[in-house]
């Protein structure tokens, strides 16, 4: 046995034998990495594709989205997106209509926010982007926020005469009453049109809350708008989280203040 042992040890200790074992391993390493390569470039893979053409800032659905199998080889460099979880709910790209039978590309796929006009996909149907004016003071110190709710209460100072009460009573002098309420925040941006905590290290100045109101509701804002001879003031109260009894709908509080824009405009 010892004789055996001395014998190998002489055998490993052989310059030559050592190199000839070197060589073939770096051969096996270099066999089995080759035919790695080969099989990943060759072997098929599944990756999303679209089952319909999806218009530019669609949202991308479930029933949008198949599988088809192609080369690791084409996957590789194209940005081709490999797993249906980062296609569905993204939307696609602004500046971009992906074909049907397309596969994904990360270019052509981004998250909501990622949109120019993510703010307008969150308007519910029949209801319009309105601007109120603010500043620092009528935000409280910049304390309204993207989704908390307000309510818009109105002052308006009304010559003798000129309006009537629901009930037919004439109505004068300064009215300061709660006209619009359960308002969710959309955006708060700076006169520059850029999101004003965009950067938690430099807060800027707000310059226009955004919100979505119903349209009739629209009409009612952009006419008190007008009335400036009134000295109208509009002034958003915040309420924080969304309010439980409202069911998630803007509602006009003051059906008084709504006859008398409309009187005051011309308009029963």
């Amino acid at each position: 046995m010892g004789n055996l042992g001395n014998g190998l040890k002489k055998f490993l200790q052989n310059k030559n034998t050592v190199t000839v074992i070197g060589i073939i391993v770096v051969i096996f390493i270099l066999f089995f990495a080759y035919n790695y390569r080969v099989n990943r470039s060759t072997n098929p893979i599944s990756v999303p594709y679209a089952t319909e053409e999806i218009a530019s800032g669609t949202q991308i659905t479930e029933n949008m989205v198949g599988t088809t199998q192609i080369t690791g080889t084409m996957a590789e460099g194209l940005g081709i997106i490999r797993n249906q979880s980062e296609v569905i709910d993204k939307y696609s790209n602004a500046d971009t209509i992906i074909p049907q039978g397309s596969l994904f590309y990360e270019r052509n796929v981004v998250d909501k926010e990622e949109l120019p006009a993510s703010i307008i996909l969150d308007i519910k149907k029949g209801y319009t982007l309105y601007q109120l004016h603010v500043d620092t003071y009528s935000t409280y110190g910049n304390n309204i926020f993207p989704n908390s709710y307000i309510d818009i209460w109105v002052k308006i100072d009304l010559p003798s005469g000129v309006c009537k009460t629901t009930d037919g009573k004439a109505s004068s002098g300064i009215w300061v009453t709660k006209f619009v309420e359960n308002i969710k925040i959309l955006a708060v941006e700076d006169s520059n049109g850029d999101d004003v905590f965009a950067d938690p290290e430099n807060i800027k100045s707000p310059s226009r809350l955004i919100f979505g109101v119903p349209d009739d509701n629209f009409i009612l804002l952009k006419k008190l708008e007008y009335l400036t001879q009134y000295n109208t003031e509009m002034d958003p109260i915040p309420l924080g989280s969304k309010p439980e009894d409202k069911n998630g709908e803007v509602t006009v509080s003051s059906e008084d203040l709504k006859k008398c824009i409309n009187e005051l405009t011309d308009e029963e």
